[in-house]
């Protein structure tokens, strides 16, 4: 009997496995950074069997991460496979290693990640898959580090995204702006030098490169919005000033406030949400897979 029910078990898991997700790890070399890089992409069951093409979220890790993480860390595995099933969507996550910002730093040649993102792999990804290769099929998001990289390219190439969220987002690069012990402050501040350089003698670029500065530029691009924080995150109060200053300059974006801190049982609990909103744009926009 148990032989019996242990065959059944396998039999319907391999039917089950048979129609989910599949995921792509890519080599994404940069000719700008002069190195090797790596994505993972998520092809919904029904690519396969299709010759339509696909919308596209970007969807970026945190600032000590990787381009797995997204797959790896979130207390369910199976959470992209089953969103790209679910909304017929290809999601990729590339590579924008431990402190990049997602951004072109003006004092490190191999942290180009604005270009990187924004060209090499977009490029890299239209080439190598059926996707919609127009802004009104392609979305980015992402969480922390990866939540302001997604703000702050789609601000700064609207022309390439029909809308961005954040999540629990560092919104504001100025650590001093955080709720942050101060041991832990010091303990970053050479990570955002490096990118930045020294906050006291260079706190124009902490500025000019912050989200939350960009309120009336994202209010120009006219950006479907979602952005999210928990209540317990540290990172609350940019999140705040953001949506405080595009209610102010009235400008149109989804804003929710979590029960939650910075963890990935938050970040689970939020990426359906952002998937959802999403969908809306891109159905709105003809852009959905059949």
């Amino acid at each position: 009997m148990y032989l019996r029910f242990l065959v059944l078990s396998m039999g319907v898991f391999m039917h089950l496995s048979a129609f989910s997700a599949k995921v792509d790890t890519l080599d994404i070399p940069s000719a700008a950074m002069q190195k090797n890089l790596r994505a993972a992409v998520v092809l919904p069951s029904s690519y396969a069997k299709s010759k339509s093409s696909y919308p596209v979220l970007y969807l970026l890790h945190g600032g000590g991460g990787q381009f797995n993480d997204w797959l790896s860390k979130t207390p369910d595995k199976m959470l992209l496979h089953n969103l790209a099933d679910q909304y017929n969507l290809i999601i990729v996550t590339p590579e924008g290693e431990k402190l990049s910002g997602y951004l072109d730093s003006p004092i490190q040649k191999d942290n180009l990640f604005e270009t990187y993102i924004t060209k090499e792999v977009l490029e890299k990804i239209d080439n190598t898959y059926r996707t919609i290769r127009d802004k009104k099929g392609r979305v980015i998001t992402g969480l922390s580090m990866g939540g302001h990289g997604a703000l702050y390219l789609a601000t700064r190439h609207a022309d390439l995204y029909c809308a961005a969220g954040s999540m629990s987002g560092a919104l504001d690069l100025s650590p001093t702006h955080w709720r942050i012990a101060p041991e832990f402050a010091k303990q970053i501040a050479p990570q955002f030098e490096r990118i930045l350089g020294p906050q006291g003698a260079t706190p124009d670029l902490y500025a000019a490169n912050s989200v939350v500065n960009m309120a009336d530029k994202i209010k120009a691009n006219g950006l479907k919005l979602i952005i999210d924080c928990g209540v317990d995150d540290f990172l609350i109060e940019p999140n705040r000033e953001l949506h405080r200053r595009l209610v102010y300059n009235q400008t149109p974006h989804d804003y929710t406030e979590h029960p939650g801190g910075h963890t990935w049982d938050y970040w689970e609990n939020s990426l359906p949400f952002h998937i959802l909103f999403f969908n809306k744009v891109l159905k709105s926009n003809g852009a959905i897979a059949p």
